[in-house]
């Protein structure tokens, strides 16, 4: 049995953001994380062409901004230098390989006691804690649909988590499923590699260049939200016009609104939508209804033969897996089950970072909030 005051499971931002601010509190604790290294959803499972899509100025962890001589959007290779930066300042040590087997509340101890398999020497650890912290991320585990004859499709089928680039892809039919930032900017990519890309677009959304994004969230420092909602949703429909022709709405609420209450991000466009109106991206404005061999059937009744399907369909939250007493924070889904900006915080110790849909700037935010909030639960009881 290992002791500790804090166990923070997953070195992804998350995670090292609050060792950071642990560690500036002198406040002991333990990350163990699945994978052989840090930020790992980043350094294995991002795409080539992927760039931050937030200015940097909103996308750095505590106690450590972005020079401001530095790049306004940084690219993947950027951030990652960031982080292990990051790590080697704050001397962060998390243990890797380390897979969290279990994680329970012991009510006669007030303890969280949390099994973990090492995978490495092929052996079982238990450790124990005074506080337990959820840093696993949103992105955990693709999720696919269930759609009708999947499992018949003659072609290849990917997830996003797994798509790289667009170049083994040139010449071919390829269908991209889910219309977020990952499914926009992979149609785009596929399409600067040579393919054939369609993309199936049932939901509204919002579409900004992430110059007004930026703009927007600085003038949220002096107005109130529903005020810049309103400024900048009538700049993007200047830059870009009507796009319902193409099979693009809005959505009622505004860009900002949507964000803080549902989670939904706007779209930044990184040139996707230039090439939609131009033809060479395909809309399809309907979900698909089945598959057959290499035939996808959508709703319209229309159908079409495919080499690839993407799906750009998002995540699902693995944690209520092994976190036993899941119910002090998370509801069934995996995810926080009070609202922002209260997320965060659990009961008898459980806290989740990083599951706020709010980027970066949410990791950062709930890192800060969560140490403070372990740093003053210290002192009372100290006292």
């Amino acid at each position: 049995m290992q002791e500790s005051t804090v166990v923070i499971v997953g070195a992804g931002p998350s995670g090292l953001a609050i060792s950071a601010c642990l560690t500036q509190n002198s406040i002991s604790h333990i990350i163990l994380e699945k994978e052989d290294c840090c930020a790992s959803l980043w350094k294995r499972n991002a795409y080539d062409r992927l760039n931050l899509h937030l200015a940097s100025e909103f996308c750095s962890l505590p106690f450590m901004p972005h020079p401001p001589s530095g790049p306004t959007y940084l690219s993947k290779d950027q951030f990652l230098q960031y982080i292990d930066k990051y790590v080697e300042h704050f001397n962060i040590k998390p243990r890797y390989c380390h897979v969290v087997v279990s994680a329970e509340y012991d009510e006669v101890t007030n303890k969280w006691r949390v099994e973990a398999k090492n995978t490495r020497e092929d052996t079982s650890e238990v450790y124990e804690s005074n506080y337990l912290v959820i840093a696993t991320g949103e992105n955990s585990e693709g999720y696919i649909p269930n759609v009708h004859g999947l499992g018949t499709f003659e072609g290849e089928v990917v997830h996003s988590k797994y798509y790289k680039s667009g170049s083994k892809y040139e010449s071919k039919n390829v269908l991209v499923v889910g219309c977020g930032n990952s499914g926009m900017e992979i149609a785009y990519d596929l399409h600067n590699w040579g393919a054939i890309p369609s993309i199936v677009i049932r939901s509204p959304f919002h579409v900004f260049t992430r110059d007004l994004i930026r703009q927007g969230m600085q003038m949220q420092n002096y107005m109130p939200t529903n005020v810049v909602d309103i400024v900048i949703t009538f700049l993007a429909k200047l830059k870009y016009g009507d796009l319902s022709k193409y099979g693009i709405y809005r959505p009622k609420e505004g860009p900002l609104h949507l964000k803080n209450i549902s989670g939904r991000a706007p779209v930044i466009d990184v040139g996707t939508i230039g090439k939609i109106k131009e033809g060479a991206i395909k809309v399809i404005p309907s979900g698909i209804t089945k598959i057959e061999k290499k035939k996808v059937v959508f709703g319209n009744n229309t159908e079409e033969e495919f080499d690839v399907i993407v799906f750009a369909t998002g995540y699902k939250s693995v944690v209520n897996g092994w976190l036993k007493d899941y119910k002090y924070a998370l509801n069934e889904k995996g995810m926080p089950k009070s609202a922002y900006p209260n997320h965060w915080k659990g009961d008898h110790g459980l806290y989740c970072a990083g599951l706020s849909r709010r980027g970066l700037f949410g990791v950062k935010e709930d890192a800060e909030l969560i140490a403070e909030d372990i740093n003053q639960s210290l002192n009372l009881h100290n006292k």
